[in-house]
Parts: structure tokens; C-alpha cells; sequence
């Protein structure tokens, strides 16, 4: 090619959705707004890409998120500036909580409105047009305001922050850059996720070669930033070494099969379900933190009994042993080391013997319903049952925060199945437009939602865009008429514990879906089972199940969690706890 050859260009628009095309986020959510027109209208021409409207930028910034986490790659939602972007902070904060690498895009007004400083609509009508490029600032890993003259640069280094980082960043883009043209020759060659620092990785091998050939047994503690690097099959390889356990955190739960010999379920402290289970973690002879998140909800409110400090800690960017860090080092590259260690070591052992097979200590068998008592009003301990036997595998389980999430958590999981949830930020309301997410990112695996009412009434609305565009969920609409978290923890009769009834099972017709789902209502026990069968034997339709249970009735688990809350509230205010 000679220097006379032109070289060819794309517009920013175009530039940024072959980008996300490139990654893997070919589908991406949002609402249109007159500032974002002329993005979308740039975006929607690129081969590969595909628009999906959402309900409201709220639900677009969970819908993203629940395709991120199902992708195990980038996510990506598109708004208008100041009301759009506004409406979906939530959502991104959740995701910077959880680190799920999502690209809020938002277009803005043109670069001359906000030179001129004029008075537009969805501004504050102060001229200033950054107010909320800075709110952005706080809950993302970057924000960026593109320019022209560096748009593909400052694109490219949005989108390597969130693969690095596993983090959501921020794309302001003014109506005028939006169609301004580029280079495309970087477009030649997809971004690729950085890499470890080679002499760390060295260091770092080294070092744990010799803390694993001293130990007969070592615990893998698997936490969900395994997810966001798409890990779960080298957590596989791993568990297949003689004298290796592998325990998952709630956001991680069935990151192994749960069948698997080396399984040893969910571990959360004082409440993981088996005590050999939980011996096998907080007594482990050698304890890996393999990207692990140690908040509240996932450690049992920090009942944990093993020394975070002792333990060997595989982190996204760095690992450590005991006091030394190995900065650089990803996890990918971190996990597979272990891999490569523990089959090099496998003849080893403080005695030359080896290491032993494992024995199966992990959680306990499934629980299975008894057959239905005829007029036996519905109870939590029946419905997680029911569901326990119904379940099949190749399922996503996406269970709300509350009573949704903790049943699911005491499910064990059929292979080749996942939960999503969302623990740490626990946002109700999150889990319908993650449905759209998941079912986005993944349609071969069939979406279970749990949902309950007063969480359901937050953003029930995205299940048309679900319906509408063909997939097939089963959705249990758990009516206990308001929030029972809530009520456990405190103020059970309160005013404010009470919500609006719905008619829940004639939402779908009002979303236009016609035969599209079909819905049912099970408040006994008898009625349950007809509903498994019916949404068993119905897998080309979605199926809504509206389940009544008792308002203060609630899952083993969350029970011992809200007890927990609630006494630890009352001796904060010095008052006798429950």
C-alpha cells in the first residue's frame, strides 16, 4: 500500500460497535433519546450488532449486567444524557459492586451546545454539562467524555479498563463526535485482555510450588470474579487432583457441579448448611482464595474461622502468599499455575506419600417434597422441595435478593446449571431484566426466575420485552404479600411493609403476550405440583406460576440470616434481640 492509498474510516458510532461486536457484546440495551439518536443510528449499521430495547434505563443497565455475567465478557447499554443515564446509575453501581464489566454509553449534547453553555432540556439548566460525567466517575473503573480527535483511543481504553478490571466504565459521547469520522484500522485487530507480568508469574510459581508440596489436602475457596474471567473450566481441572476441595461462595454457587466428588456446596461461615463442609474450608491444611469477595453476605457476616492472612490469595490483577504480593498477576494466570503445581505435586507430601482422594463431605443430599396433603395451604420448606425435585439440568437459576435468593441457595443444583443473583448489592427488583440478560446471552439453557412481589412491582415491566422477543422462562412469582425480609428483621406489622395487590397472573396479557405464556396460581400444595408439571411439559411457552405463601413464612436459610440481622440490630439500639 502506498501513502497515497486513503485509508478507510468508520464513524465513532461505527468504531465503538464493532469494538463491543468484537467482544462478544453483540447485543446491546437501552432506550432511545434525541441526544443519542445519531449514536444509535451510527451503531445499528454495523453487521453483527443488535439493538435491544428495554422497558426503561433502569432495567437496561440490570439487563446488561445479567448478560455480562451469563457472556462472562463485556455488557453494554446505551442512553440518553441526563434523565436516561441517571435512571440506570443504579444498576451500574451494582455492577461496579459485583464487578461486572458493563459499558454505560451515553450520548450527550453536541460539543458547540456545551461550548455555548445554552439552557437544553435534561440539563440543569446551568450550563454545566458534566454533573453527571462526575457522578459516573464514582461508581465506574473510567469515565470518558469522547473526543474526536482521540475517540478511538479513548474507546480502546475504555473498553481494556473493564476487561482488566472487570469493572463497568462510562462513554460520554456528544451528538456531533458520534458521527464524526475515524481511522478504522485499529478495527483490524480485536483489543486482547492484558497480560500477567512475566517475572511475577515466574516468582509466583515458584513460591507456591513449594507451599503445595508440603500439604496433603488443599481447599479452593472459588469466590465470582471467577466468573467474570470465564474460569469455571479450569476450576474443573483443578478438582479433579487428588486431595483438592472445592468450596464456592453464594454469588459462585455450582462454579462446579455440585455432584462433583471434590464438591463441597456453598460456604458461608457459620451458616454453610454442612459442618464438614465448613470444617473442610475454615481447618483446610492449605486455604486458596480464588477470587473471592469477603462482604457481609457472602462470608455468614464474617463467621468465617480461617485466617484470610494465612490463606493463599488469587486476586484479578495480583496474587499473594503470606506476606509476599505478586503484583501483575492475573487471575487466569494464577488458577492456571495451581493447575500445572498440583499435577506436578501429586506424588508429593510432607511424607513423599501424596496426596489422598478426596471423600465426599460436601452438601447434603437433595431434599425431595412429600406428596401433596390435599388443601395444605403452600409453605417455603414445601415450595424449595417441589422445586428441588423439578429442577432438571442445563437450567439458569436466577433468584431475587431476599427470600428468592437464599431458597435458591439451599437448592443443589443440577449439573451444567448456574445461579445468578446479585448478594452484595442486593438491589430488589434486579433479577427481571437480568432474565432478559441471561436469556440473551445464553438461550440454550432454559431461565428459571424467583421473584417476589414487592420486588417484581420495582421492574416487572421488562418481562414483555422477554416475551416479545420469544424466550421461553419459567417465572415463579413468589406472593407473600409485601417484603418479608424486612418484616423478619424488624417492624413486622409496619405500614411500610405493605404493597399494592396485583393480579399477577394477568400482567402477561397486559404485556400483549397472547399465547405466548401461559400463567397459573398454586397456594396448596396440590396446586404446586400441577404448576411444576405444567411449566415442565410447556418448554416451547414461557410459564408464570404466582405462588401464595405466608407473609412471615421464609427459607431456612434467610431465616437464620434475618435472626442474625435482627439481633444484631437490637443490641446496637440496646434493646433485648429476637
Amino acid at each position: 500500500m502506498s501513502d497515497q492509498t486513503p485509508v478507510t474510516t468508520v464513524t465513532v458510532g461505527q468504531y465503538l460497535a464493532t469494538r463491543l461486536v468484537q467482544q462478544g457484546a453483540d447485543h446491546v440495551f437501552g432506550l432511545p433519546g434525541d441526544f443519542n439518536l445519531s449514536l444509535l443510528d451510527q451503531m445499528t449499521t454495523v453487521e453483527g450488532f443488535t439493538w435491544v430495547g428495554s422497558t426503561n434505563e433502569l432495567n437496561a443497565a440490570y439487563a446488561a449486567d445479567g448478560y455480562a455475567r451469563l457472556r462472562r465478557g463485556l455488557g453494554a447499554l446505551v442512553t440518553t444524557f441526563g434523565v436516561g443515564e441517571l435512571s440506570a446509575i443504579n444498576g451500574v453501581a451494582g455492577s461496579f459492586s459485583e464487578d461486572v464489566p458493563v459499558v454505560q454509553i451515553t450520548g450527550m449534547p453536541s460539543t458547540t451546545a456545551k461550548a455555548a453553555g445554552l439552557h437544553l432540556h435534561h440539563t440543569l439548566i446551568d450550563g454545566d454539562y458534566e454533573h453527571f460525567y462526575r457522578a459516573y466517575r464514582e461508581v465506574t473503573a473510567s469515565a470518558t467524555i469522547v473526543r474526536a480527535a482521540t475517540a478511538t483511543r479513548d474507546i480502546d481504553a475504555a473498553l481494556m479498563t473493564a476487561l482488566r478490571e472487570s469493572k463497568p466504565v462510562y462513554l460520554g459521547i456528544p451528538a456531533d463526535v458520534a458521527i464524526a469520522p475515524v481511522h478504522a484500522a485499529n478495527l483490524r485487530t480485536p483489543l486482547v485482555a492484558a497480560r500477567s507480568d512475566s517475572g511475577e508469574l515466574e516468582r509466583f510459581e515458584a513460591a507456591l510450588a513449594e507451599v503445595v508440596a508440603a500439604q496433603p489436602q488443599v481447599t479452593l475457596l472459588v469466590g465470582p470474579q471467577v466468573h467474570r474471567r470465564s474460569l469455571e473450566p479450569l476450576v474443573r481441572e483443578i478438582a479433579d487432583h487428588d486431595g483438592v476441595y472445592v468450596a464456592s461462595q453464594n454469588m459462585s454457587k455450582a462454579v462446579l457441579d455440585e455432584s462433583h466428588p471434590a464438591s463441597l456446596g456453598t460456604y458461608m461461615g457459620a451458616f454453610t448448611r454442612v459442618d464438614e463442609a465448613r470444617a473442610a474450608v475454615d481447618d483446610a491444611p492449605l486455604l486458596v482464595l480464588a477470587g473471592t469477595v469477603m462482604s457481609d453476605f457472602l462470608t455468614g457476616f464474617f463467621t468465617q474461622r480461617f485466617d484470610e492472612d494465612a490463606a493463599i490469595e488469587l486476586g484479578l490483577t495480583s496474587a499473594r502468599i503470606a506476606d509476599t504480593t505478586f503484583y501483575g498477576v492475573r487471575l487466569e494466570d494464577s488458577l492456571r499455575v495451581l493447575h500445572t503445581v498440583l499435577g506436578r505435586t501429586a506424588d508429593a507430601g510432607p511424607d513423599g506419600a501424596g496426596r489422598a482422594p478426596v471423600v465426599p463431605v460436601g452438601h447434603p443430599d437433595p431434599v425431595s417434597a412429600a406428596a401433596p396433603t390435599p388443601g395444605a395451604v403452600l409453605s417455603q420448606e414445601y415450595f424449595w422441595a417441589a422445586v428441588q425435585d423439578w429442577l432438571e439440568p442445563g437450567t439458569t437459576v436466577i433468584a431475587d435478593a431476599g427470600t428468592s435468593f437464599y431458597g435458591a441457595l439451599d437448592l443443589v443444583l443440577p449439573d451444567d446449571s448456574a445461579l445468578l443473583g446479585q448478594p452484595v448489592w442486593s438491589s430488589i427488583g434486579y433479577t427481571v431484566p437480568a432474565t432478559l440478560g441471561a436469556c440473551v446471552a445464553e438461550p440454550s439453557h432454559r431461565a428459571v426466575l424467583f421473584v417476589g412481589d414487592g420486588a417484581a412491582q420495582l421492574t416487572v415491566q421488562e418481562l414483555s420485552t422477554v416475551l416479545h422477543r420469544g424466550y421461553t422462562p419459567v417465572v415463579f412469582l413468589l406472593n407473600n404479600d409485601g417484603y418479608t425480609v424486612e418484616r423478619k428483621i424488624q417492624s413486622p406489622k409496619a405500614v411500610y411493609q405493605d404493597i399494592a395487590p396485583w393480579d399477577w397472573t394477568l400482567i402477561p396479557a397486559a404485556f400483549g403476550a397472547g399465547d405466548r405464556v401461559l400463567t397459573t396460581k398454586a397456594a396448596t400444595e396440590e396446586e404446586l405440583v400441577a404448576a411444576l408439571a405444567l411449566a415442565r411439559s410447556a418448554t416451547d411457552k414461557a410459564v408464570l406460576v404466582e405462588v401464595v405463601l405466608p407473609p412471615m413464612d421464609s427459607p431456612r436459610l434467610l431465616t437464620v440470616l434475618t435472626d442474625a440481622i435482627a439481633a444484631a440490630a437490637a443490641a446496637a439500639a440496646g434493646t433485648p434481640g429476637s
